[in-house]
């Protein structure tokens, strides 16, 4: 059996470009991994066929399961005749804005690259995630990248070095519609993404667009946002939300953090880039 860690992902900025003619809109992000994810494990199954098992019950059936659709989509593409049984530890919450879907997807493809002996690059394996998911591309390989137009075109970027900060990642007990936060916001154009690529100087950039919209419908969200940062956290929404992370210089202010605000979240970790 072999296994995959499925990390989640912050974005350290994010603007709304514009809204395209399909429908979806152009934005642009920085797109970081970090050190709490989900596990993904792996093994032959000889009748040919794909199933998923989870530490925890899920309201959709396994088809519908985005490590589901990779793995038909890479048998298809390579003719591949075994099968897989999946165990999925999952730990990220749904709806949350950290990737954890997309991630396990990821997962799912660098894991069948290796059971089933397929020796595809990492830019194939892109490839195959991006059919599936704007996001998934990022997740094959991780760390750090900046993504453009839907989120599907990536520019590689150095990650950041894990001992610079302690990271306290927070969802409150709410849900965030990725669709409908994506009805409320208004697109502001390319210039502020511009500033931001030129400069280069993530930490002290923080942004994320929805917030205009998000915490002003989600109290919950601004609520434990302004507890972090009375904490001496630097916090930021995350994708659409519900999640907030937070900054913080040491990991004994992380754990000060962690303490006052456990009690208004459905998920709570200490990590770090």
């Amino acid at each position: 059996m072999l296994s995959e860690f499925a990390p989640a992902k912050v974005n350290l900025f994010l603007s709304i470009i514009k809204k395209r003619e399909d429908g979806y809109h152009d934005i642009g992000t920085m797109f970081h991994t970090i050190s709490c994810g989900d596990v993904l494990f792996g093994e032959l199954s000889a009748d040919g066929e794909i199933s998923i098992f989870y530490n925890e019950s899920q309201e959709y059936p396994p088809e519908k399961d985005l490590i589901y659709k990779a793995a038909v989509k890479l048998k298809e593409a390579f003719g591949v005749s075994s099968g897989v049984n999946f165990y999925l530890e999952k730990k990220l919450p749904l709806g949350a804005g950290l990737g954890g879907g997309s991630s396990d997807a990821a997962a799912a493809l660098r894991l069948l690259n290796k059971l089933w002996g397929l020796n595809a690059s990492s830019l194939e394996l892109e490839k195959i995630g991006s059919g599936l998911g704007a996001d998934i591309a990022f997740f094959v390989k991780g760390g750090a990248a900046l993504a453009e137009g839907i989120g599907d075109i990536l520019t590689p970027r150095n990650p950041i070095n894990s001992e610079s900060c302690a990271i306290v990642v927070a969802t409150p007990k709410c849900v965030v519609p990725t669709a409908e936060a994506y009805k409320d916001v208004i697109p502001s154009g390319a210039l502020r993404w511009q500033n931001f690529v030129k400069n280069m100087d993530p930490l002290n950039d923080l942004y994320n667009q929805f917030e205009d919209t998000v915490l002003k419908k989600y109290p919950l969200i601004n609520f434990l946002k302004q507890k972090l940062n009375a904490c001496g956290g630097k916090s930021l929404l995350s994708g659409s939300g519900a999640s907030v992370f937070s900054l913080f210089s040491s990991l004994e202010n992380a754990t000060k953090a962690y303490d006052l605000v456990k009690a208004e979240c459905r998920f709570l970790q200490i990590c770090h880039f």
